[in-house]
């Protein structure tokens, strides 16, 4: 048996060479954010009109994946998500601005054929956010703050054959990130909503929809 041990692995080794697979994606999307502290502090302090529920932001991804068996695949991602939200008036300027990024974990369910490939599934990993507020008659100088928690997500992902081993990549993706409350970079105090007496926690429920490129090795 001690001598089959090594053959055996051989064997498992070079039988998942037939499906191995690496793949490269990167892209861009459109989030659709609710983030009910961080709206409740721009209502009540700052806006001048009613706010959405939901927001917009801007969100930038780079993904690598890996077969480890047929119809699976692990893989890790880095997604950058960029908010912003400010008003002028006769009385002043405000502004409020975020750098959201969101590394994570993956783990896929594969359904592949000729020329493409869908994924379903999900993952899990840090999230870190660091937000400057400004106001006042200039905005040229501002508090900085920042916090890291963790989040995550679930996806359908589908890529199509352009040429070669190049695809065409759209997903889908539902989100769900804990940052919790961010702090003063200089004197470590919460941002704070006085109106209701509570630090703002940046958690958020997300939904955002991304095009992008693949390659597949």
């Amino acid at each position: 048996m001690k001598k089959l041990l090594p053959i055996i692995i051989l064997l498992f080794v070079f039988s998942n060479k037939s499906f191995s697979q690496v793949d490269i994606a990167a892209g861009m999307g459109i989030n659709l954010v609710y983030a009910p502290s961080l709206n409740d502090y721009l209502s009540f302090n700052w806006a001048t009109d009613e706010l959405a529920d939901f927001s917009t932001a801007i969100e930038f991804y780079g993904e690598a994946d890996y077969s480890v068996f047929k119809n699976f695949q692990i893989g890790v991602e880095y997604v950058y998500v960029m908010w912003n939200y400010n008003y002028s008036s006769l009385f002043g300027s405000y502004s409020l601005e975020y750098a959201h990024i969101k590394p994570s974990v993956l783990l896929y369910y594969v359904i592949a054929g000729e020329g493409y490939k869908f994924k379903f599934g999900g993952g899990l990993g840090v999230r870190g956010v660091k937000l400057t507020e400004k106001s006042g008659t200039t905005i040229s100088t501002g508090d900085t703050f920042s916090v890291i928690g963790v989040g995550i997500l679930g996806r359908i992902q589908a890529h199509t054959r352009l040429s070669g081993n190049f695809y065409a990549t759209i997903g889908g993706t539902v989100r769900y990130d804990a940052p919790g409350d961010p702090t003063a970079d200089e004197s470590d105090n919460p941002l704070y909503n006085p109106v209701i007496k509570k630090a703002v926690n940046l958690n958020s429920f997300s939904a955002s929809l991304d095009l992008g490129v693949a390659y597949f090795f």
